[in-house]
């Protein structure tokens, strides 16, 4: 019988510390690191749940007091800080989506947090308002683990990273991308697959944010961000009317 297995894309602090997607073993990961870089709203979120847990993964700012993230990375959370440029904000208020379960993979892994103190960033990106994302070009970031699609994610070395891919499909309310190999028609210039720690990091379509990083999956075997394997990203589309209604 045929299995999907899904991974959430949550670093737990209290195991493994912050680092950042799979890349193409052909293509140097300098041009990954350097290309994080122009990715100024995309900041690490860490904080502490209820339980006492840690954990660390990704945001995205979307104005001067407003991030978003995956939900399963702030439901439950009593505390919650945000990095941009080095400066910590404390995000004061954080909404997870209603339809939100972490039993129901794929649906309304999003959440909303806001920040009395102004992040001052030089550029936020428009969210994604069209339904046409299957086969547009994107690109995504985020702090994640780092590997190649051939080791997986396994490796540390605390930076950002961002690299483009493909929307090859929509599941539930996900924008799903997969990694192309050597000598594919779709394969990208920087392709690339998020991995864990990248939750809540985000996918752009012509500099606007299309979808929130949520989760890996993989047929028959765990996932670790290899070939043959798929990323889920948050439909942002479907969720604009509930976004800005919270932003009121």
């Amino acid at each position: 019988m045929i299995k999907k297995f899904w991974l959430l894309l949550l670093i737990g602090l209290s195991t493994v510390p912050s680092i950042s997607g799979t890349i193409d073993p052909y293509v140097s990961d300098d041009k990954y690191v350097s290309y994080g870089k122009d990715f100024i709203y995309v900041g690490k979120i860490c904080g502490i749940y209820n339980s006492g847990e840690k954990f660390c993964a990704s945001a995205v700012a979307i104005d001067d007091h407003h991030i978003l993230t995956a939900a399963h990375v702030v439901n439950g959370s009593k505390s919650c800080l945000v990095y941009f440029n080095n400066k910590e904000y404390c995000i004061s208020n954080v909404i997870v989506h209603k339809d939100f379960d972490h039993k129901k993979y794929g649906v309304a892994d999003i959440a909303i947090g806001y920040s009395e103190k102004s992040f001052e960033l030089e550029f936020y990106p428009e969210l994604y308002t069209d339904t046409d994302e299957i086969g547009k070009l994107c690109c995504m970031s985020g702090y994640g683990f780092h590997g190649t699609f051939n080791t997986g994610a396994k490796f540390y070395d605390g930076k950002k990273r961002a690299g483009s891919n493909v929307i090859d499909h929509i599941e539930k309310d996900l924008l799903i991308c997969s990694p192309s190999k050597l000598g594919d028609r779709k394969r990208t210039s920087l392709e690339f697959l998020i991995a864990s720690g990248d939750s809540g990091g985000g996918l752009f379509i012509e500099n606007k944010l299309a979808g929130i990083n949520s989760c890996v999956m993989a047929i028959d075997r765990a996932p670790i961000s290899k070939y043959n394997e798929e990323s889920g990203h948050t439909r942002i589309s479907k969720f604009v009317p509930w976004i800005k209604k919270q932003k009121k």
